[in-house]
């Protein structure tokens, strides 16, 4: 399945230098406001370890992990709702994400420039948010005043989406997140339809200096208060690191870079696995000597549907699927030990596919 992720904050915080490391693209990253203009799109690599562990024992032709879209969307200014800094055109962007990456400056620089003249982390967020939520209330205004006609000839439904919206516009106007809101099984789909923006999933990215990406600072201790009631993420990043992590040629010379700042591994890898986590989201392996190649499904999706991910028709004609589980092929070392130990299971349209499986789909057309 596609994912999609747009990295939003104001200008000048940081986001291309954290999307070129993302993507080792080359998106341009200047100290000026509205650097970037038109999005910037890369397609990342997820991160495992466990991708690697199957292909060093299989030694397959090829080796094709999953992946992540990452779209650079331009800085966001206030009044960006209304037009300001072309902020309408950057907001219809964001609007296509699945989750959304907030970046926001938590360092001290004179030298960088800053949009609002001083670092300020909360007013920062704010601002974004406030962006975010006025263009969720005019959705949300429109889907309104189209129900209210609606119900005028005694719709019942269209009553019923009316008081859903009002509550959740009382909701948003009093600063929150839509995400936030408490919705029953029925407002979920009604919502869903909306596409609202503060609906997305969000993890805020503290953009530090060296110093305080291990244990954070008092900016990111101020970000911690604010998001606490927002069912949302955190993770503390400094893109300056980052940048020179990206720029090492071999994995060693990263690794020795890392163990002198007492990191375990780069701050993308913690941030991409972080957006799966989001998300619910999970993976599985195909596993053979033309290709070992790791597939993305949602949580609690049951063998047929884990299918279709790899060909609508492996779920059309599913049989069965062979599974051995990710713990099991690294002990034992091969498919065929596996089945020798009873440990290759096999599963019917049921079986609901666990994180790390190692599958192979029967099939008939």
């Amino acid at each position: 399945m596609a994912l999609k992720c747009g990295i939003v904050g104001l200008p000048n915080v940081g986001k291309s230098t954290l999307f070129n490391c993302l993507s080792k693209a080359k998106a341009q990253s200047e100290n000026f406001p509205f650097c970037t203009i038109e999005p910037n799109i890369g397609i990342i690599s997820v991160p495992d370890i466990r991708l690697d562990n199957i292909s060093k024992l299989i030694k397959p032709q090829k080796i094709i992990p999953t992946t992540v879209e990452i779209v650079d969307i331009a800085g966001l200014v206030k009044g960006a709702s209304k037009g300001e800094g072309l902020g309408n055109k950057f907001l219809a962007n964001i609007r296509e994400t699945n989750a959304l990456i907030h970046v926001i400056r938590c360092f001290d620089d004179e030298n960088i420039i800053h949009v609002d003249g001083s670092v300020d982390p909360i007013r920062d967020k704010e601002t974004i948010d406030m962006e975010l939520q006025i263009k969720d209330l005019e959705t949300l205004e429109i889907f309104k005043d189209k129900n209210i006609k609606i119900a005028k000839s005694g719709n019942k439904q269209a009553q019923k989406n009316i008081t859903c919206v009002e509550n959740l516009i009382d909701h948003i106007e009093n600063g929150n997140p839509a995400r936030s809101f408490e919705l029953d099984e029925d407002d979920i789909s009604l919502i869903s339809l909306m596409n609202l923006i503060t609906m997305k999933p969000v993890i805020y990215v503290c953009n530090v200096d060296e110093t305080s990406v291990i244990d954070g600072n008092s900016y990111v201790k101020q970000i911690e208060d604010a998001i606490k009631d927002e069912n949302a993420q955190l993770l503390i990043i400094a893109t300056a690191i980052e940048a020179e992590i990206a720029e090492l040629d071999t994995l060693d010379e990263q690794l020795l870079f890392l163990e002198e700042l007492g990191l375990k591994e780069p701050g993308v890898n913690h941030l991409i696995n972080s957006t799966y986590r989001l998300l619910s989201l999970q993976t599985y392996f195909t596993a053979g000597e033309k290709e070992v190649r790791a597939w993305t499904i949602i949580k609690g999706t049951k063998a047929p549907k884990a299918a279709a991910v790899i060909h609508t028709d492996f779920e059309k004609g599913f049989i069965r699927a062979e599974v051995i589980s990710y713990d099991n092929f690294i002990y034992y070392g091969s498919e065929q030990l596996c089945r020798d130990n009873g440990k290759l299971a096999i599963e019917g349209k049921d079986y609901i596919v666990n994180d790390g499986d190692i599958m192979h789909f029967r099939f008939n057309v």
